[in-house]
């Protein structure tokens, strides 16, 4: 049941990834220390790297920078809770496109946390950033339908 309602609650989001909370991710104050959302966001923008099949490229150097991230906490999540982390791209330029983050906590049935970050595409062979791959930049425009192009 949770399920449904955390799926419902992150319709817009193509990439849903979910995870026990941990008893360690909790700090003094009995909530999960800040540190953590961005494990989680980074989860969730690895599956979505995935799911464009980035990874060939990255192992031939065609790769990217986290160029900013910023997280903004609506409610704490605390110990025991299971949480989803939807992730996707809503906007994309030349060399770098940008991704939103929701969290979604089981035990609350809200979401509890949300987040922005920008990926820059980057070159490591030639040490300098890059255009988004061609093959990338379709793959990102057919999974998402709103996007804004910038």
């Amino acid at each position: 049941m949770k399920k449904e309602l955390a799926f419902k609650a992150l319709k817009d989001y193509h990439i849903i990834i979910d995870f026990p909370v941990a008893w360690g991710e909790m700090d003094v104050f009995k909530h999960i220390n800040n540190v953590h959302y961005i494990r989680y966001f980074e989860s969730a923008r690895i599956k979505y790297l995935e799911a464009l099949d980035y990874f060939p490229l990255i192992n031939q150097g065609t790769g990217i920078i986290l160029g900013s991230i910023s997280c903004k906490y609506k409610s704490p999540i605390t110990y025991p809770d299971h949480i989803y982390v939807g992730a996707k791209i809503y906007k994309i330029s030349n060399d770098r496109f940008w991704m939103k983050y929701e969290i979604f906590s089981s035990e609350s049935e809200s979401i509890t946390t949300s987040g922005d970050s920008v990926i820059v595409t980057y070159d490591y062979n030639l040490g300098k950033k890059i255009s988004v791959p061609e093959i990338i930049r379709e793959r990102i425009l057919n999974i998402e339908k709103d996007i804004e192009i910038a």
